[in-house]
Formats: C-alpha cells, structure tokens, sequence
C-alpha cells in the first residue's frame, strides 16, 4: 500500500478565514481524519467514514474548526476566525483500499504590529512595532546611533521591537522609520525639534548681553559724571 505524502507552510492573518484543503473523497471504501496539533493543547481529530456517511469530532472542542463544508462532498477544514491560539499543525491523512494519503500543513498566525514613532525629552527617537507576529524589523532613514530591544509579550508568540535612536552634532531636523513585517510595510516620519533652552545662554548670546549692560553701566557713569562737574560749577560760581 502506498504512501502519499505532502507538506505545505501556510501563513495566515489574524482575524480572518483559512481552508486547509485535502484531496476530494472519491471511493466509496474511504475514512479521513483531520489531526490537529496546537501550541500548549492536546492533539485532537476529526474524521469522516464515508461507507457510514459518519462524521466524528474526536475531542476536538474548539468552535472555530470546522468542517469547511459538507465532507462527502469536500473533506477541506476550516478555521474560522483565525486567532493566535491556531498556530500549529494540521494533518490531512485519508485511507483508502488503494493506499493512503497525508497533506500536512505547518500553519502560522501573522499579527501585524502597533507602530509608533515619539521623540522623548532628552532629543531621541523612539519607534515602536507593538504586539506583532512574528518580530517586526526596524529601519532608520538617516541612519544613527541606535539600539534595539525586542521583548515577548505575555508568551502567545507575539513580539514587541523598539528601537531608540539618536543623531548627536549632525544637526539632522527629520527623520522616519521603516518597520517591515510579513504583514506589510509601514514607515513613520517626525520632525525633531531644537529642544529646550535650560541653562546657561549660548557663547554668542552672552557676549551680546554683555555688550548692552557694559555700554548702559557706561551711559550711566557718564550720566553721573555730568551731573557731579554740573554741581562742582554751581558751587564754585556761587562762592
């Protein structure tokens, strides 16, 4: 008796309808089972007996799996909506007089990211793919001085990537991050501002400061000269 044998990866996006097909039922003398393994789940099966037209749901108690249709007619589960939790294996194996056949699929729920992009207080970049699956990439345009950090989120396979950068005396005004992930592209742009003036006043600042307070203290000792000889001529005139 023959063995065929077949695998496919099959990558799908959260929140939406995958079918996993199998080969259609075409002898009378035919049982299919749908092997489902899950990540942190026990195994579990559906199958069809075609010769008693009986379907059997195994132990398989999660709502959203299903047949995708009537099994005499098309044996194809579904899946429906997917959801983080359906990451795994799916198996196909359908036995007949004539040899068996198996259709593996190695399916993976994509979750595209959050993606943000904020300039901080101390004059960095911060951009965030929040909550993604898998692992989004960063990218900066212009390039800098940047670190990146990846951290799992409440252990369901997603990922949060921040990446924190930072352009000191290249006097760079905008810049934007690309994030690139199995879901599609996104990219963010900002504009960074001069920051804030906390202390102390700039070299040239100062020296003008200086100019305007030097040349008032010598309108004023000039001021008070005057006034002081205008009274030193009084006094002697009226002597």
């Amino acid at each position: 008796m023959e063995l065929d044998q077949v695998k496919t990866s099959l990558s799908e996006l959260v929140d939406t309808k995958a079918v996993l097909t199998c080969r259609p039922v075409l002898w009378l003398s035919v049982l299919v089972t749908w092997e489902i393994v899950l990540r942190d789940k026990p195994p579990c099966f559906r199958a069809y007996r075609r010769d008693t037209n009986q379907t059997i749901g195994g132990n398989c108690t999660d709502k959203r799996i299903t047949w995708a249709s009537r099994p005499d007619e098309n044996p194809a589960l579904q899946i429906d909506p997917v959801a983080i939790t359906h990451d795994g294996n799916y198996t196909c194996q359908m036995a007949t007089s004539d040899g068996n056949f198996h259709h593996e699929y190695h399916l993976q729920v994509l979750v595209p990211p959050e993606v943000t992009l904020v300039q901080t207080e101390k004059g960095t970049a911060v951009c965030k793919a929040a909550v993604g699956k898998p692992a989004a990439q960063i990218f900066w345009t212009p390039e800098g001085d940047c670190a990146t950090e990846q951290e799992p989120y409440w252990g369901n396979g997603t990922v949060t990537v921040q990446s924190t950068c930072r352009w000191e005396d290249r006097h760079v005004l905008n810049v934007s991050c690309s994030v690139s992930h199995l879901t599609g592209n996104k990219s963010l742009s900002i504009e960074l501002n001069k920051g804030v003036r906390t202390l102390g006043f700039p070299g040239s600042d100062l020296l003008i400061i200086l100019c305007v307070k030097s040349s008032l203290l010598l309108v004023i000792l000039v001021f008070v000269g005057f006034i002081h000889f205008q009274r030193t001529n009084d006094c002697r005139s009226r002597k």
